[in-house]
């Protein structure tokens, strides 16, 4: 049942963060076809030259969102809630460190274990949560995971940890695999 969680963990982007990332675009600069898994295609790119170019736009897409990020409505409200009610949190994300740590910084974000792609394996991996769960000392059936896209629902299923969809107007046919769906961060806040 939602509340009855001991620890949450977010995504950032699209999630405790509107960093107003179109990923369409990013497909576009990269010359890959629109809808591509950035991160999974990245793997397979074996020529340097090739890779090195497509990391350093990723990298300046990552950095630009960062720096405009502001919050998603309710979120940091809910945040500063929950460290008063002694209720972990943490941040799982597939953006690199140096993005991540400059919109933990602009936004004074009160989370202190965060977790990037350089830090463990990328969603939908679930290497992340489970590496929260020991670090909490709980189990993953007593955390909850809290996201906006299916790599986050996917994560949390493949980790054995209920999942929470952020709904955002475009994600709604995401719901079918959440546990839970909220559509503002109140429904959170009135529960712990």
């Amino acid at each position: 049942m939602l509340g009855q969680q001991r620890g949450i963990i977010f995504d950032l982007d699209g999630t405790l963060v509107d960093s107003r990332l179109d990923f369409s675009l990013l497909c576009q600069q990269l010359g890959w076809p629109a809808g591509t898994a950035i991160l999974e295609h990245l793997a397979t790119l074996t020529d340097p030259a090739e890779r090195a170019r497509a990391l350093q736009i990723i990298c300046d897409f990552e950095m630009q969102g960062a720096a405009s990020a502001e919050w998603m409505p309710g979120a940091e409200q809910l945040l500063w809630h929950l460290q008063q009610q002694n209720i972990p949190t943490a941040v799982l994300t597939r953006n690199m460190r140096a993005a991540s740590e400059l919109c933990r910084q602009r936004l004074s974000i009160p989370v202190s274990l965060w977790l990037t792609r350089e830090d463990c394996p990328a969603k939908p991996d679930p290497a992340g949560l489970w590496h929260i769960a020991r670090q909490w000392q709980l189990p993953v059936s007593k955390l909850l995971f809290v996201g906006d896209y299916w790599f986050d629902l996917e994560t949390a299923r493949r980790a054995g940890m209920p999942s929470c969809l952020y709904l955002n107007g475009e994600n709604q046919h995401f719901a079918e695999d959440a546990t839970y769906c909220i559509r503002h961060f109140i429904e959170l806040h009135q529960l712990y």
